[in-house]
């Protein structure tokens, strides 16, 4: 997992509330188990019509908000089932940062595992930070600081030290396992010595 840096972008706003996971990344696109190759399919409801053909209004379709790395959203983003595939379809478009009043418990935890950023914070924030997505101006992110730069002003945000940590070091589950392999080592050979049956078993 990339190692999450300092983030500077113009943001996309979606104003919706309670965008689900199967809007963010519809079920007949689960079947893969890569976490690549699913940006196309992001919003994909939302972004193409029937034909398949991008839908011109749509805020993600447009530039520059194609190449936005951060999202904006209305409450409760990412309800709905637990898919992992969710925060593989942001990530793979680009979205490094999302930032909302409020996320489901199950997407929030999953985008840390995937180098995504989510941003709990005031309604009233997100409402300005929309006006510099209108005006296509840029905001930055400093997680070190845990701050949210917007023109002159500066908003700070709350974060689990265990989740930054995990964010600045690009550290995933598999990551934080092997950072232990030595002590994991360590314990197999005891147990070869000790209970030689449990690791030939089988």
């Amino acid at each position: 997992m990339e190692k999450f840096n300092n983030l500077k972008s113009i943001p996309s706003y979606l104003s919706l509330q309670n965008i689900d996971t199967d809007m963010i990344i519809p079920k007949q696109f689960l079947k893969t188990i890569k976490r690549t190759g699913l940006g196309k399919s992001l919003f994909y409801e939302m972004r193409y019509d029937e034909s398949g053909k991008k839908i011109k209004d749509f805020i993600l379709n447009n530039e520059p908000y194609n190449n936005s790395k951060i999202l904006l959203a209305g409450k409760n983003f990412g309800c709905g089932s637990s898919r992992e595939h969710a925060p593989w379809a942001l990530s793979d478009f680009g979205i490094k940062c999302v930032i909302s009043s409020s996320f489901a418990d199950i997407f929030y935890n999953n985008c840390f595992k995937n180098g995504i950023l989510p941003i709990k914070t005031d309604e009233k924030i997100v409402l300005e930070l929309a006006d510099y997505s209108k005006r296509k101006e840029e905001i930055e992110i400093f997680l070190d600081k845990q701050e949210i730069k917007y023109g002159n002003k500066v908003a700070k945000f709350e974060l689990d030290v265990f989740k930054k940590k995990c964010l600045m070091e690009g550290l995933d589950d598999i990551a934080l396992s092997m950072e232990k392999i030595s002590k994991i080592d360590d314990y197999e050979k005891k147990l070869q010595t000790s209970k030689p049956w449990v690791l030939n078993n089988g």
